[in-house]
C-alpha cells in the first residue's frame, strides 16, 4: 500500500502503476552482486511507475526515518523506513532503482515457505495474549500514527486511551479516576516532552510503567537517566510484533520508583 501510494504521487499527470509478483531462484553469481541476499528460492514483489523519478541522494536515504521529499504536514517520513523495517524483519531484502524523468522501481525479495497452507492451519493455536488487562494511555500527535497504534494494541485486548498531546493527556489523568498501567508517548512534541510528561503523570500515578517512542531520541535518553526501571523504549520505525513485545515487557515490570529514587 505504501508503495502504491508513493507511486501515485509520483506521478501527478498520471502514469502507469506495475505491481509484478514471480518466483526466483537466485543463483550463487546473481548473489554476489546483490549483497547480503544469499542464493536461494525467493517470492519477488516489484512495484513501479513511470514517473518523477529520483537523483542519486534522494535513492541513498531513501529508507532513512522522517525522511521526506515532501513538503511538511504532507507525509510523516516512515512509509519506506516502515516497508524496510517489514521486509527486513521478514527475512528478506528490497532495493530501489530510479532514474529521474524515467520512473522508479522497488524489488522486494521474500524467503520462500515451503509448508502449504494446510500444514502451516495445522500448526499449533496461537496462545491467548496474557495482557488483555492492560490499561494504557498513549500519547502521540501525529494522528495516523496513533491511530494505528491505538488500533493494533485494542485488537489484542488492551484497553487504550487516546489523546493528541500532553496536555490533553495530563487534562484527562487530572480528572479522570480510571486506573492506568502503562503510558506510551512519543519523545518529541510540541510544547511538552515525553520524559516530562513521564513525570508529571508519574506524579498523579504512582507505579505508572512508562514505555517512550522515537525515531532518534533512545541514545539521549539512556545517557541522561530517563530510561530506568518501569521505563522502555521502542525505536522507530517498528513492527506490529516489535510494539507487543515492548508494551508487554513493560506492563511485566514492577512498578518504577518513585520520585526522588535514583534511576539506574
Amino acid at each position: 500500500m505504501s508503495l502504491a501510494v508513493n507511486a501515485r504521487d509520483a506521478m501527478p499527470r498520471g502514469g502507469t502503476l506495475r505491481i509484478e509478483l514471480a518466483d526466483r531462484e537466485l543463483d550463487d553469481r546473481y548473489a554476489a552482486g546483490h549483497r547480503p541476499c544469499p542464493a536461494g528460492r525467493y517470492a519477488m514483489l516489484a512495484v513501479s511507475d513511470t514517473g518523477l523519478g529520483m537523483d542519486a541522494e534522494t535513492q541513498r536515504r531513501i529508507f532513512e526515518p522522517f525522511f521526506t521529499t515532501k513538503k511538511a504536514g504532507e507525509a510523516t517520513g516512515l512509509g519506506l523506513s516502515m516497508v524496510y523495517g517489514i521486509v527486513k524483519q521478514s527475512g528478506g531484502f528490497i532495493w530501489v532503482s530510479s532514474e529521474e524523468g524515467q520512473g522508479t522501481t522497488f524489488e522486494i525479495y521474500l524467503p520462500r515457505v515451503d509448508e502449504t497452507e494446510a500444514e502451516v492451519a495445522a500448526g499449533p493455536p496461537p496462545s491467548p495474549p496474557s495482557h488483555s488487562a492492560g490499561r494504557i494511555l498513549l500519547v502521540e500527535d501525529d494522528l495516523g500514527v496513533r491511530g494505528l497504534m491505538a488500533e493494533l494494541l485494542e485488537a489484542k485486548g488492551y484497553t487504550v486511551r487516546a489523546a493528541g498531546s500532553p496536555a490533553e493527556a495530563l487534562a484527562w489523568a487530572e480528572s479522570s479516576s480510571e486506573p492506568l498501567d502503562l503510558l506510551v508517548t512519543d519523545v518529541v512534541m510540541p510544547g511538552l516532552g515525553g520524559p516530562e510528561l513521564a513525570d508529571r503523570l508519574g506524579a498523579l500515578r504512582p507505579g505508572l510503567r512508562i514505555l517512550f517512542v522515537s525515531g532518534y531520541a533512545g541514545d539521549a535518553l539512556a545517557r541522561d537517566g530517563q530510561i530506568g526501571p518501569g521505563r522502555r523504549f521502542l525505536s522507530k520505525p517498528f513492527s506490529e510484533a516489535a510494539l507487543l513485545r515492548r508494551v508487554a515487557e513493560a506492563l511485566a515490570w514492577p512498578p518504577g520508583p518513585v520520585p526522588g529514587d535514583p534511576v539506574n
